[in-house]
């Protein structure tokens, strides 16, 4: 009886390591391509296919997260051929378990060279407004990524125009979406890109597709369970993914760095490779 439990207690041990081994040093280490193709109301026909690149939450100076793996998320970006790509927010890390924060111009140095016929394009997220938010908006300009913040901006592809909305960060600053719409001129599409999902019920229908950030995932999830613990006052809605509601569509990736701990379990680092039909 005794060996029994003593073997019981050394399988349950070596399941627990290999958990922790695969949590905190394999799956943040990983990188995944998500492919999706997104139908939008209001998306029209000719701007079928455009195809958008979406990263969040790089957290430069995150575990896992360094000039190495940013050449490997940039490579993998550039070799899809993206018409557009978006990054929503948190470029920077905070002081979380076994980071090293860097400053903007340092952060920003790894996306030198990232580019897409229709334009590098971001928001700030709340880390960068934490950290440095004026500073993490000329780092990212210098190194060729516009920065957006409550305004659009009117995109010109061979398949016609549509608009591009930055949203700001709804925990650290204002979220105006009145006044993003207010440069719109003409009745063409408006995509929108955001840091944080929360904001999404609030939003008016004019934006075909919002794009966000932001949780991570939960960075943990859990068989059955899901992702117990996702920073956001919806809880698991608008954890990851695509998201329907009232026909208006919303993704949300999971992001590439980690924050609080450098940990991912069934949630591993994502680039999001999106292309957009005519519903």
């Amino acid at each position: 009886m005794k060996r029994r439990v003593v073997r019981l207690l050394v399988v349950l041990a070596g399941v627990g390591l290999s958990l922790g081994v695969w949590g905190f040093f394999i799956e943040p280490a990983r990188l995944v391509a998500t492919e999706a193709t997104l139908a939008l109301p209001g998306w029209p026909a000719r701007l079928s296919g455009l195809k958008v690149a979406l990263v969040s939450d790089l957290h430069v100076g995150a575990p896992f997260v360094d000039a190495a793996s940013m050449a490997r998320l940039g490579a993998r970006i550039d070799a899809w051929q993206p018409d557009l790509v978006l990054i929503a927010g948190d470029l920077l890390v905070g002081h979380e378990v076994a980071a090293h924060p860097l400053g903007p111009v340092e952060a920003a140095q790894p996306l030198r060279g990232w580019s897409a016929p229709l334009g590098v394009w971001a928001v700030l997220g709340n880390h960068d407004w934490w950290v440095d938010g004026p500073g993490t908006t000329r780092a990212l300009e210098a190194v060729g990524v516009r920065v957006l913040e409550n305004e659009a901006r009117p995109i010109d592809s061979s398949r016609g125009r549509f608009w591009l909305a930055g949203l700001a960060d709804a925990w650290t600053r204002k979220t105006d979406a009145d006044r993003a719409l207010s440069f719109v001129t003409d009745d063409a599409p408006v995509l929108a890109f955001t840091h944080n999902p929360d904001i999404f019920p609030t939003l008016p229908a004019r934006f075909c597709a919002v794009f966000a950030g932001h949780t991570h995932g939960g960075q943990v999830r859990l068989p059955l369970i899901g992702a117990p613990v996702v920073p956001s006052e919806f809880g698991q809605r608008y954890a990851a993914g695509l998201v329907i509601e009232g026909g208006r569509r919303l993704f949300v990736t999971t992001g590439v760095g980690t924050s609080v701990l450098p940990v991912r379990f069934g949630v591993p680092p994502e680039v999001a490779l999106l292309t957009l039909v005519a519903e």
